[in-house]
């Protein structure tokens, strides 16, 4: 029997883009809300994920959006970037480096190996476009997650400042060989 799960390839249009905004919106604000002011996050929410934004990271062709649908509905979405040159070497080959810009589930859906199952398809995707690591970045912050990355492998390799409205934050950059 199969799962009622589907992880897609995002189509590259405006409806796409809609809902990307929306449940970006939705998880980042879930996560990050309590723990920054609500005028960088509106201004942060603002800059980064409007419908308009949203299409033209869908358009990008070095970007790869991942959805997962329970039956019809939008509960998670990672965001692969090739060609990264985040905490990469002066010299370095950047086109075989993914980065995985995003990786949002919503809160009703941590813990059930959704987001397992997302940064999977991403190593596959990175691999067949010849990747050979991916990297991320993780706010120092946030346990949680530096804790799944761990599990799945990825070691701090630096660290990078990251805006969230006018905050300037502290982020680890982590890297996994695939």
């Amino acid at each position: 029997m199969s799962s009622p799960l589907r992880l897609v390839v995002a189509k590259r249009n405006a409806a796409t883009a809609a809902q990307l905004a929306e449940l970006g919106r939705q998880t980042f604000r879930d996560t990050y809300a309590d723990q920054n002011t609500p005028e960088d996050m509106a201004q942060y929410l603002a800059e980064h994920f409007g419908p308009e934004q949203q299409l033209a990271e869908l358009e990008d062709a070095n970007t790869i959006f991942l959805l997962a649908y329970m039956q019809q509905e939008l509960v998670g979405y990672a965001k692969l970037y090739i060609g990264s040159t985040l905490g990469a070497e002066a010299g370095a080959d950047v086109r075989t480096r993914a980065e995985l810009q995003r990786l949002y589930v919503r809160t009703d859906w941590i813990g059930t190996g959704l987001g397992a199952a997302l940064l999977r398809r991403c190593f596959d995707e990175a691999k067949a476009r010849g990747c050979r690591s991916v990297v991320l970045t993780v706010w120092e912050k946030n346990e949680r997650a530096q804790e799944f990355y761990r599990r799945k492998g990825f070691k701090q390799i630096g660290e990078t400042e990251y805006r969230v409205g006018n905050d300037v934050q502290n982020d680890y950059i982590l890297r996994k060989g695939l």
